[in-house]
This record gives structure tokens, sequence and C-alpha cells, in this order.
């Protein structure tokens, strides 16, 4: 089983490998560019909380991979429902996202309870 770190930074280049197949117009380019920022940004953010100075500095920093994850299902989603092609990539991203969500919040309760 893969560690967290490389799901999160696999899971940013599958979603540029994706975003790379849809179609340049005015209208993709705005959801191409929320999803590039927040599917790196998860990673990016997972990395920094096992840099974390205290367990409140590493709650924090897990809570914006909670909401960059998050943000990364609502784009995908938006693209399952538009898109005409790529949709079985598109719902494995999704499910992808959906378990490092779960991940994510496991260990922000789990960090919680220690904290108390």
């Amino acid at each position: 089983m893969k560690d967290l770190k490389s799901r999160t930074k696999e899971f940013a280049v599958n979603c540029w490998k994706f975003c790379n197949k849809i179609p340049h117009s005015r209208e993709y380019n705005a959801y191409v560019n929320q999803l590039l920022r927040s599917s790196s940004s998860v990673g990016a953010n997972y990395r920094a909380a096992q840099r974390a100075k205290s367990t409140a500095d590493f709650i924090n920093k897990l809570k914006i991979v909670e909401e960059e994850a998050d943000e990364s299902m609502y784009f995908i989603e938006l693209f399952i429902e538009i898109l005409n092609e790529n949709l079985k990539e598109a719902e494995a991203l999704h499910v992808e996202a959906n378990e490092i969500l779960s991940i994510v919040v496991a260990s922000i309760n789990t960090a919680r309870r220690n904290q108390k």
C-alpha cells in the first residue's frame, strides 16, 4: 500500500493528465485551472503537514488538505456532469479524492483526540 505522501502526489499528476485531455475553451479552462490548483494543493499541503511545528499546526494543515480534496472532488463532479469522454478516468479520480479525503478526516479526528 502506498503512503499518503505518494498517493497525494500521484493524485495531482493524474489530475494533470486528465486535464490535459480536456478541450481548450474559455469555459473548460476555468474548471481545468481550478482542478489543477486544488489537486496539486492536496499533496503540497499534506507534505507541509508532515513538517508541522505542533499538533495544532498539523491539524490546521490537514484541514487545508481536507478543503482542497473536497474542492477537487467538486470540480471532478462538474467534469463528470459536462463531459462526454474520459468519464471512467474522472470517476476514478473522484474515488481517489474521496479516499484521500476520508483518510485525512480520520487523521484530523485522531490528532484531535490525542491532543486532549
